[in-house]
């Protein structure tokens, strides 16, 4: 009877395939991953483009319902049916909460705004919700208002929200790198 003899080789990967392997993996993934993060970019580029659109449609919905840009006179209102029928904004003008406020509520021709529509408050709401989408870019939603009136508005910031002037209507993103969209 014949013994077999173990000669110590056994069957699996030796370390210069598994080097192999791992160098192709490599490679993939160097190649993969920047597309990915391009299509990050590109799908954040793609929001704000519609966040601006669509701010900027019902800032001018509003001028041509009020002959005056939103944020430019004072939001609050005394004709308003205070109570649980309906409240007052609360933004003096200039301000970021009058510009809200005026997008968000009801208003009369004034610009003063109320929770509650009646026949003077009959313009508005002009957005769904009461406060300001993010910029995509920065993840902010703060709005930085002008009274300049000076077309061709720039940012001077790399992580603010909006800009807006209440003089031109003039809607950017407050960004160096994207306020010229």
């Amino acid at each position: 009877m014949e013994h077999s003899r173990n000669t110590g080789m056994e069957k699996g990967f030796t370390l210069v395939e598994l080097l192999i392997v791992v160098i192709i993996l490599a490679i993939l993934a160097a190649i993969v991953v920047p597309q990915f993060s391009a299509t990050t970019d590109d799908a954040k580029l793609s929001s704000l483009d519609a966040n601006l659109a669509n701010m900027r449609g019902a800032v001018d919905l509003y001028y041509q319902q009020h002959g005056a840009y939103p944020g430019a006179a004072t939001s609050i209102g005394t004709a308003c049916a205070a109570g649980p029928s309906g409240a007052t904004g609360t933004g003096a003008a200039a301000s970021a909460q009058a510009f809200l406020d005026q997008l968000s509520k009801y208003t009369n021709a004034a610009g003063e705004s109320c929770t509650k529509s009646d026949a003077n408050f009959k313009y508005g709401p002009y957005l769904k919700k009461a406060a300001l989408p993010a910029n995509p870019m920065t993840a902010v939603a703060t709005l930085s208002m002008s009274t300049a009136g000076a077309l061709g508005m720039t940012s001077a910031s790399t992580n603010g929200g909006w800009k807006f002037d209440t003089k031109t209507g003039q809607f950017i993103a407050d960004h160096t790198d994207y306020d010229d969209r």
